[in-house]
């Protein structure tokens, strides 16, 4: 997640043509409808072993994975070859930023109906200052799994799934608002709803969601409220994550996070637990947001609310 302070952000430029990103090159006629199947539970083991990959990516490239540097490229090389072998269409998308190349990765899963698609995205990008392994390899790596378990079940389902990883949100959320912008007006139209998620592992976690779109937000709150969690509106994030486009642009947006650099209260602590007068995030954009800045619970439920997300909304 980018600071609240506007991000230094320069005018993205395409370097390559991506046809598929504007929903116009998905080919093929679309499966019959299937009755929609439960949600699957995702195993948390999976998305620690990406979060694990992220770790290694970053310690070997400087020790972060920023926006125009090695570590970023060879993170979205990770997931890209991931989602190419269980067989979605990948597109990449190029871009600058800072005099710095950047990059965002779309997989789309074949089938569904083009003209209603599902998008769930995170951004890929960490600060420089460290491996941004809650910030946000947390989101990324729940994608992803939820990526690989549509296609390990071979979901089909009624509307269009399509998973996106943005680069330079950090620097204000140039990929996700390159993306956006370079939608035409049926296109964007053709999202029926984007699913964001930035920092789902924190620490001294927090059940946030966002307060958005009102079907989005019921269909997470009732997943909490089948855990026996109650949420709290997250409002803050508006402006400091990539759902902020495509909510100016007028798409429905909905989302998790779990708590960046703000005091976890008294009140928080008695509901959920953890530590109050401590950040939910300690290590918000430090060199200390590595592997061992993760809850493994709150990534669990978050990552399974985002499955059942997806396959809810979807159906």
């Amino acid at each position: 997640m980018k600071l609240s302070v506007p991000g230094r952000a320069s005018t993205a430029l395409v370097v390559a043509a991506a046809t598929l990103l504007t929903g116009g090159a998905i080919s093929g006629a679309a499966p019959a409808p299937v009755a929609a199947a439960a949600a699957p539970d995702l195993p948390v083991a999976n998305v620690k072993a990406h979060l694990a990959q992220l770790q290694s990516i970053a310690t070997a490239n400087g020790g972060n994975r920023a926006h125009g540097r090695t570590g970023y490229k060879a993170s979205l090389d990770y997931v890209k070859a991931k989602l190419d072998a269980a067989g979605f269409t990948t597109t990449v998308q190029q871009f600058t930023s800072s005099s710095r190349t950047g990059y965002n990765l779309i997989a789309d899963w074949p089938g569904g109906n083009t003209n209603q698609v599902v998008m769930s995205g995170s951004h890929l990008d960490s600060v420089t200052a460290g491996p941004g392994i809650n910030d946000n390899g947390s989101g990324s790596a729940a994608v992803l799994e939820t990526a690989l378990a549509v296609a390990r079940t071979n979901y089909q389902p009624t509307k269009h799934l399509r998973f996106a990883w943005w680069g330079a949100e950090e620097l204000g959320m140039v990929g996700s608002r390159y993306y956006v912008n370079s939608l035409s007006t049926a296109n964007r139209s053709a999202i029926s709803g984007y699913l964001n998620f930035d920092m789902i592992g924190s620490p001294n976690p927090g059940y946030f969601v966002y307060d958005d779109d009102p079907t989005i937000e019921k269909t997470f709150k009732t997943y909490f409220t089948g855990l026996g969690i109650a949420t709290e509106p997250e409002t803050e994030g508006d402006g400091r994550s990539d759902h902020a486009p495509f909510k100016n642009a007028g798409i429905p947006v909905g989302g998790l996070f779990s708590g960046a650099d703000y005091i976890k209260t008294a009140a928080q602590a008695a509901k959920w637990g953890g530590t109050s007068g401590k950040a939910f995030d300690a290590c918000y954009h430090s060199s200390c947001d590595t592997s061992s800045n993760i809850n493994d619970t709150a990534l669990d439920r978050n990552a399974d609310a985002l499955a059942y997300a997806v396959w809810s909304l979807s159906s």
